[in-house]
C-alpha cells in the first residue's frame, strides 16, 4: 500500500510540473499579446493558429543554441544555480492540495516561506559565479530587494493566519465560504499583491533585470538553457504568486473552473501592471518596504492579535 501510494504521489506531482510548465509557457504567449495590444501592435501571431504555438518554437529555439560559458566563471556553480532556481520553484507547487492530495500537509504555508526563501541563494550564486561586475551587481540588487519584501510577506501572511489560526491552505478556502479576504482585508491584500510583484522581480519592481542600467543583471552572462531555466523559473513564480493571491484573499474552491478564472484574472494583473507602470526607483523600493510596508503589516498583525485575544476572552 506504501509504494502504491509513493508512485500515485510521484505521478501527480510529475503531472501537475507538466501542467505549470506549460501552463508558463502559454503565461508567456499571454504577456506578449497583452503588451503587443497595450503598444498598438499584434504580437506574436506567425507560428501556428494566432500564434499559439509561438512559446514552444521558443522553447525550442532557445534549449537548440550554443550553450557557453564565461572563462573565468565558477563553472561548477555557474550551471548549478539555474537548475536549482528552476527546481525550486517547481518545488513551490508541492504545497497546493489539487485533487489527488498530492503533498497537501498541515503546514502548507510554513513550506511556501521556507522554500521561496531560498530562492535567493540561487540569485545571489548565479551572479557571483558568472565573475562579472555587471551580474555581481544585478544579484546583489535582486538579493537585496527580494530579502526586504520577504518579510514584509511573511508579517502580511501572519496577519491571515491569525484570522484562520491555522498554517494549512485548505482552512483559507474553509473561511472564505461567505466573505471573501479582499473585502476584509483590502489593504493588506493590496500590499500582499505588490510585495508579490517585488518578490517576482516584475515590473515596476524589475531591478535585477534592469537592462537599461545592468545590462540584464544577474543573468547576463547566461545564454541557450541557462537562460531558459531561470526565464521559466521567474514565469513559474508568477503563476505560483497569482495562485497564492487567489487562494489567500479570493476564497476560491480548488475543484471549481472559477478558481482558474481567478487566477487567469490575476495573472493578467501581473502582465497589466508591467505594460502601464514606469520602472520604480531603487530607494524608493527599499524605503517602501521598510518605512511603509513593514510599520503597516506590523500594525496590522498587533491588531488582529487583539483582537483574537479580546474574542477569546469575551466567549470564555
Amino acid at each position: 500500500m506504501f509504494v502504491f501510494d509513493m508512485f500515485l504521489m510521484f505521478v501527480s506531482s510529475l503531472v501537475l510540473v507538466i501542467c505549470v510548465l506549460v501552463g508558463v509557457a502559454f503565461l508567456t504567449l499571454l504577456e506578449r499579446k497583452v503588451l503587443g495590444y497595450i503598444q498598438i501592435r499584434k504580437g506574436p501571431n506567425k507560428v501556428g493558429f494566432v500564434g499559439l504555438v509561438q512559446p514552444f518554437s521558443d522553447a525550442i529555439k532557445l534549449f537548440c543554441k550554443e550553450q557557453t560559458y564565461p572563462f573565468m566563471s565558477n563553472f561548477g556553480l555557474y550551471y548549478f544555480s539555474p537548475v536549482m532556481n528552476l527546481f525550486l520553484s517547481l518545488f513551490l507547487w508541492m504545497c497546493i492540495p489539487f485533487v489527488s492530495v498530492n503533498l497537501s500537509f498541515n503546514m502548507s504555508v510554513l513550506f511556501f516561506l521556507s522554500v521561496s526563501s531560498l530562492g535567493v541563494y540561487t540569485v545571489m550564486l548565479a551572479g557571483w559565479s558568472s565573475n562579472s561586475s555587471y551580474s555581481l551587481l544585478g544579484s546583489l540588487r535582486a538579493v537585496a530587494q527580494t530579502i526586504s519584501y520577504e518579510v514584509s510577506l511573511a508579517l502580511i501572511i501572519l496577519s491571515f493566519l491569525f484570522l484562520v489560526l491555522s498554517v494549512n491552505m485548505l482552512d483559507f478556502l474553509k473561511y472564505q465560504e461567505m466573505v471573501w479576504f479582499l473585502i476584509v482585508l483590502f489593504p493588506l491584500c493590496l500590499m500582499f499583491f505588490v510585495s508579490g510583484l517585488a518578490e517576482t522581480n516584475r515590473t515596476p519592481f524589475d531591478f535585477a533585470e534592469g537592462e537599461s542600467e545592468l545590462v540584464s543583471g544577474f543573468n547576463v552572462e547566461y545564454s541557450s538553457g541557462g537562460f531558459a531555466m531561470i526565464f521559466l523559473a521567474e514565469y513559474s513564480s508568477i503563476l505560483f504568486m497569482s495562485l497564492l493571491c487567489s487562494i489567500l484573499f479570493l476564497g476560491s474552491n480548488l475543484y471549481s473552473w472559477l478558481f482558474f478564472l481567478k487566477l487567469v484574472i490575476i495573472s493578467f494583473l501581473w502582465v497589466w501592471v508591467r505594460g502601464t507602470l514606469p520602472r520604480f526607483r531603487y530607494d524608493k523600493l527599499m524605503y517602501l518596504a521598510w518605512k511603509g510596508y513593514l510599520s503597516v503589516s506590523l500594525n496590522f498583525l498587533i491588531f488582529f492579535f487583539g483582537l483574537k485575544i479580546f474574542l477569546f476572552v469575551l466567549f470564555i
